[in-house]
């Protein structure tokens, strides 16, 4: 099963579409998982209509709109993977122990949030992912998102991919 990650895209304040990259990438996906600020409705729809299954969360940007229909975290199993979203986890200094402690039942656990791509362990059952933004890249050196493949129960193959600076 292939996962399509990405979170804070931020449209139309930040970008007025998404990446092709990232737009190419929505047909190869099973999943794709969207980690909240989508800003607008129209990225909501367009995902909805191209995605074979799309998992999404509100973030703290986004508005009633938005909020009516996504939720603020959502869960799911995803070939024997217990998947869980949310956009906000608070500061990167100890949020490893906190999401632990608050998500004790899952394996990998997605937010967005920081722009900050990030990678790691939390004990060693929880793995934290942030995809980064596709649109909005602050004060890193690219815009990002990230694929990953479940296998044989597992999170496998997490890549993040880095996209052109916009011209």
């Amino acid at each position: 099963m292939r996962l399509l990650i990405v979170s804070d895209t931020h449209l139309p304040t930040r970008a007025k579409t998404l990446p092709p990259q990232l737009l190419d990438a929505v047909p190869r996906a099973d999943v794709v998982v969207h980690a909240g600020d989508w800003v607008d409705t129209a990225t909501l729809d367009l995902l909805e209509e191209r995605a074979a299954r799309l998992i999404g969360v509100y973030g703290n940007n986004d508005g009633p709109e938005l909020r009516s229909r996504l939720p603020e975290v959502a869960c799911a199993e995803l070939a024997g993977v217990q998947l869980g979203v949310v956009h906000e986890t608070g500061p990167a200094q100890g949020r490893e122990r906190r999401c632990a402690e608050r998500f004790p039942g899952l394996d990998v656990l997605v937010f967005g949030h920081s722009h900050i791509p990030w990678d790691t362990m939390a004990g060693d059952r929880l793995r934290l992912l942030n995809p980064g933004s596709p649109t909005d890249r602050r004060r890193q050196p690219y815009c990002t998102y990230m694929t990953a493949e479940i296998a044989a129960g597992r999170l496998t193959a997490v890549e993040l991919h880095r996209l052109p600076h916009r011209t």
